[in-house]
């Protein structure tokens, strides 16, 4: 028999082994389906409005003269009384409709202003507002207010220009569930690893590498045929998540090429924690101990602000990058280079010392 005939045989024994794993199979088909459902339930758009409740006496048409020419993207919601935008504000129950922040101006407001007498403009905010969004909305009251008092600021703005870094997304924000994608895709990928982990332990408790290694097969035919099984897990599950997805674009051999390279890097992984686990629960703590770590950058894709320059540093960077780029609207092969070559290299890394690590165990047995 010759050495792929040999390997081939390899292959569909380790498949029959996998399909016969009731628990990685389960898992496998529940996060493609779980992936799915909650992907196409998460709103497809981002409202870029900003939604605030307003109370006072006569400032209604005023105020929405003023933020129709002055603040675009900002949408006030009138309130009957202070107490009811309080209540709005608060969540509490029964309130006509749920606003994070309000202004509540007195109703003396336009005549104090116009006379030269002091007021106190209240501004309430619910607690999960960032503190950045608390001090814009401060200074649109003190601008609202010299404008309605028909007054000038009190300082002379200086001249400005906006040079923006990077994509404008202004009007054109990601939804979130796009940005989820990477983060499904990647998971994907580590849990087929840890099956492989599970498969390579298993058959070194069992001796059934002993037993092939008795036969014509050799070290080198039991590592291509782990690695090709591995990789090849992986990789279709991958595809068959974006294509559920729909995030095959106009560049989709680069997409396939970022998730072929995503495979060998957990199949790299797979075999290093198949290998040195001495049991299941072993083996399972050393997929979770990779697992843990190398989602962390498809985290950081869903809060970028979250991101760190460590985060660069964890191999699974480049894969979740380019993904998400991929997936998102770039179309060039120059706006993914960098990562590619980034998973590329740690590919090349990982699955060595894969091979290594596993090819050590093999010949130790």
């Amino acid at each position: 028999m010759s050495r792929w005939g040999i390997i081939g045989a390899i292959i569909r024994k380790d498949l029959v082994e996998f399909s016969r794993d009731r628990l990685w199979v389960f898992l496998s088909v529940l996060g493609l389906v779980f992936y799915v459902v909650l992907f196409w339930l998460t709103p497809a758009n981002v409202d870029e409005t900003l939604v605030v409740g307003v109370h006072g006496e006569g400032l209604e048409q005023a105020l929405e003269q003023y933020t129709a020419g002055q603040a675009k993207g900002i949408r006030l919601v009138p309130f009957a009384s202070a107490e009811e935008l309080r209540a709005a504000v608060e969540g509490a129950p029964g309130t006509s409709e749920r606003v994070l922040m309000g202004i509540a101006f007195p109703d003396d407001f336009l005549a104090a202003a116009r006379e030269g007498r002091g007021g106190t403009v209240t501004v309430l905010v619910d607690a999960s507002v960032p503190s950045e969004t608390r001090v814009a909305l401060s200074a649109f009251v003190r601008e609202t207010a010299y404008a309605l008092a028909g007054d000038d600021l009190p300082v002379t703005a200086p001249d400005q220009q906006t040079v923006i870094l990077g994509p404008d997304r202004a009007g054109d924000q990601i939804p979130f569930r796009d940005k989820m994608r990477p983060f499904f895709a990647f998971f994907v990928l580590l849990v087929e690893a840890m099956a492989l982990a599970s498969l390579v332990s298993t058959e070194i408790q069992d001796h059934t590498v002993t037993a092939l290694l008795v036969t014509p097969a050799r070290t080198a035919d039991i590592l291509v045929a782990k690695s090709t099984v591995g990789t090849g897990l992986a990789f279709s599950q991958a595809v068959i998540l974006l294509l559920a997805l729909r995030a095959f674009g106009a560049n989709w051999p680069a997409l396939l090429l970022t998730l072929l390279l995503g495979a060998i890097m957990v199949t790299g992984l797979g075999m290093i924690a198949g290998a040195a686990g001495k049991d299941f629960m072993g083996t399972l703590f050393y997929s979770m101990l990779f697992m843990i770590a190398m989602v962390v950058p498809a985290m950081a894709a869903l809060y970028p602000g979250l991101a760190s320059s460590w985060v660069q540093a964890i191999p699974s960077y480049g894969v979740v990058q380019a993904i998400f780029a991929l997936t998102t609207g770039s179309t060039a092969w120059g706006d993914v280079a960098r990562y590619l070559l980034m998973a590329l290299a740690w590919c090349l890394v990982l699955f060595g010392i894969g091979l290594l690590v596993l090819k050590r165990k093999v010949e130790s047995l």
